[in-house]
């Protein structure tokens, strides 16, 4: 999973009485000097963690990872998954899968890229005692179970007896039980494989691994990233890649703790590519930027989450629905957003199969009903509403905050957080006990994506479920659906535990995204795929 930083996108509005954004005086639509010196450089908010594949689970960290990283599979325009690294990946019954890698890999230190290097990987992932946030993506493995006895247990083997290496290309994953989709989940970051340099003489993966990744993809770091005192992480190229190369050399992501400042920056050629426009910038981005503008579907879902497992404000659902039923989303969708959201009124993604429209009926603005609901099951008479500073949220965050004041007659404190990592590391931690702004980029195309790892009980612990919510049912009929015999039966059990969400609401849906993007003169060609990442093969300098 990848929880989001951004929202790409919209413009404010005297309506919801917001603030004004800032917003730089630069007329500018990023004009510079294109150089083959000067490195394309990207706006990024700062990584929550170091460089681990098994515990990068937001959108921040993900985007480094990918250029330096190159994923088993891919997902075509069509949302197909096609073969990247792999060679092929099959299975005659849904539980035996064999993994075999093309020629050609190599690790940036120049090593053979082998199948070894998954296996290792996934198993260090999947030890509960290296508490990696991906750790729940591996639980349909035989022998999970081995490595995640429990808290306070030891764990008594270091791998899982699921994963055998055939040969120097080639492994097998046996399953616990079926799983018609496991090949689609094979394009996410948890994925990688890590190189034996990676690990220290303990068995676990060294700070210095994770501060200057070694990978197998595009980019290669040029030097350590020290987290919280960089301003950018720079890459070059790796031209021993064997399939298709970037056509420029130099990548700098430069970190932002202001998606104002990053635009402005943009708008000055000072920056290339800008994929989550600020409110202030999107009503003014399409006519200043022309064709560098990008408005595109995004396959993102906007929440707000209740911190449910350790604040028992919002125990009471019907409270949850009446907060729900107050949001106006069509006045966030249309006039925050300048018209580039819809409101949301499922958890499942339109783009994906498995979307019912209409299906939360608790999605529908309400206010009289709110109310009523909301006086009825005692609501509080404070609220708080957390959200990360970084991104553009703080509009529709304080539309939000305005729609609850205005028809539940509360008080709402709205708070800010300056990075995305800080709010994430309070939910980890499970210390915030406020409602929290919360964002999903899907992973891989499944409708199950928007399920198991936001809602599943296995992923409390240290994966995403930040509400800390769980329900047997819910479980057992993602269990089925996994287990089914095609996609489409499994589908129905999917839309099944969706219908629990709905019932329970442990988030509520706020909007669909859209992608908002632009870039500058110095580049062309930029593009961005079904998981929110640039497609570096088709980014090229201009002039």
């Amino acid at each position: 999973m990848r929880v989001t930083k951004g929202a790409r996108l919209a413009a404010g509005t005297a309506l919801l009485a917001l603030a004004p954004a800032a917003c730089g005086g630069s007329t500018s639509s990023g004009s510079g000097t294109a150089s083959a010196d000067l490195p394309v450089r990207m706006e990024l908010g700062e990584p929550q963690k170091l460089f681990y594949p098994g515990d990068t689970v937001e959108s921040e960290g993900a985007e480094v990872m990918a250029a330096v990283f190159a994923p088993l599979v891919g997902y075509d325009e069509n949302k197909q998954v096609v073969d990247e690294v792999a060679e092929s990946i099959e299975s005659k019954d849904n539980r035996v899968w064999t993994i075999k890698l093309k020629p050609g890999y190599t690790w940036h230190n120049g090593e053979k890229l082998i199948a070894q290097n998954y296996v290792d990987a996934w198993n260090y992932a999947a030890d509960q005692d290296n508490a990696q946030g991906a750790n729940g993506f591996f639980s349909r493995i035989d022998g999970w179970a081995d490595l995640n006895p429990g808290e306070g247990r030891t764990v008594s083997t270091k791998e899982m007896k699921g994963l055998k290496v055939v040969d120097e290309s080639t492994f097998t994953v046996t399953l616990a039980k079926p799983f018609s989709q496991f090949k689609t989940m094979l394009g996410y970051t948890a994925f990688y494989p890590l190189p034996t340099v990676a690990f220290g003489g303990d068995g676990k993966i060294t700070e210095a691994y994770a501060k200057k990744p070694i990978g197998q993809g595009y980019f290669q770091f040029d030097k350590p990233f020290n987290k919280g005192t960089d301003q950018s992480i720079d890459l070059t190229r790796y031209d021993k890649f064997p399939g298709t190369k970037p056509k420029f050399t130099k990548l700098r992501f430069k970190l932002y703790t202001s998606s104002e400042t990053a635009f402005n920056d943009l708008a000055a050629g000072n920056l290339d590519i800008h994929d989550s426009l600020p409110p202030s910038a999107i009503a003014r981005a399409k006519s200043e930027f022309g064709e560098r503008y990008l408005d595109e579907a995004d396959a993102g879902v906007a929440y707000i989450g209740f911190p449910m497992q350790y604040n028992k404000t919002y125990a009471n659902v019907k409270v949850r629905e009446a907060i729900s039923m107050a949001i106006d989303r069509e006045t966030i969708a249309d006039k925050v957003f300048s018209g580039t959201r819809a409101p949301a009124d499922d958890f499942i993604n339109p783009l994906l199969d498995g979307y019912r429209p209409g299906a939360c009926a608790v999605c529908v603005y309400d206010p009289a009903k709110a109310q009523e609901q909301y006086t009825a099951g005692n609501g509080p008479k404070t609220l708080e509403l957390g959200y990360n500073s970084d991104g553009p949220h703080k509009e529709w965050i304080e539309a939000v905050a305005n729609s609850l004041r205005a028809n539940l007659d509360v008080e709402v404190t709205v708070k800010p957080f300056e990075k995305f990592a800080a709010i994430l590391d309070e939910l980890d931690q499970k210390t915030y006990g406020g409602m929290f702004r919360m964002g999903w980029a899907i992973d891989y195309p499944s409708a199950e994506n928007y399920l198991t790892p936001l809602f599943s009980t296995v992923e409390i612990k240290t994966g995403s479920n930040y509400a800390g919510w769980s329900n047997k049912e819910f479980d057992e009929l993602l269990a089925k659906g996994d287990s089914a015999a095609t996609r489409e039966e499994g589908l129905k059990f999917y839309q099944q535990a969706d219908d629990i969400l709905i019932r329970e609401m442990p988030y509520i849906p706020v909007y669909f995204y859209r992608t908002n993007a632009a870039f500058s003169q110095n580049v062309k060609g930029v593009k961005i795929d079904l998981l929110n990442q640039i497609k570096w093969t088709e980014v090229e300098k201009a002039g």
